[in-house]
């Protein structure tokens, strides 16, 4: 059990121009959060391994891969290869999930699994078991900046009732539209990795909204553990 709520920062937000003295920024960073979108699965494009190589270089934080892409089982490798600690593919676009979560945990990478927001929590069912994170999208993926949507709580919550019936504790990751206005609500849902975008880089003090984040996040998830 965590004892405290982590911050993924989304380097989607990020000015790419400058991009070690963005990350410089963040050395409060639990993780870095990075999106792969190959403008299939997604209706955008974002970076590749070699960008990633570019961010490991600078930031010690571990590395949390998202990728939005239809060939997940295609490409994991080459995302552990650059430098990923930490790789989630969606439930929606996987073929042999299971495969795809052994092949990450052979190569020493903690596997995650993405739901969108139409997706039920039940679908996670088969494989909640097996994976180290799950992700609940909290807007639909391919753009940054959209706005939370507000059911996200509810499928939080679920999500934690299915692990406690299960037996497991795997990182709870929520991303798209996390602010310091819905920190502490999710933090209080179930919550343990809120990932942040725009609301981290497009601050005038990064660091400090990570560690506010932070802070929010875990006052409601000790608010939930009673």
């Amino acid at each position: 059990m965590l004892d405290r709520v982590k911050v993924s920062p989304s380097v989607l937000a990020a000015d790419f121009t400058q991009l070690h003295a963005e990350l410089d920024r963040l050395s409060d960073a639990d993780y870095i959060h990075f999106d792969v979108m190959d403008g299939h699965f997604v209706p955008n494009h974002s970076f590749g391994p070699h960008i990633l190589m570019a961010v490991k270089r600078s930031t010690d934080a571990l590395l949390d891969v998202h990728l939005m892409v239809t060939n997940p089982d295609e490409v994991i490798d080459w995302y552990v290869d650059a430098g990923a600690d930490i790789v989630s593919v969606h439930l929606e676009a996987a073929d042999d999930l299971p495969a795809i979560i052994n092949r990450l945990h052979e190569r020493g990478a903690l596997a995650g699994v993405v739901i969108n927001p139409p997706t039920p929590v039940q679908e996670l069912e088969g494989v909640i078991d097996l994976v180290d994170i799950v992700l609940i999208m909290s807007v639909n993926p391919g753009f940054g900046g959209q706005s939370f949507i507000e059911g996200t709580y509810d499928k939080v919550r679920e999500l934690r009732r299915m692990c406690e019936r299960h037996g497991v504790d795997p990182l709870i990751e929520v991303d798209g539209g996390v602010t310091l206005s819905n920190a502490r609500a999710l933090g209080e849902a179930g919550a343990t990795v809120l990932v942040a975008g725009s609301a981290v880089f497009k601050a005038e003090d990064p660091s400090m909204i990570v560690r506010e984040l932070r802070e929010l996040g875990t006052i409601g998830m000790q608010a939930r553990e009673g």
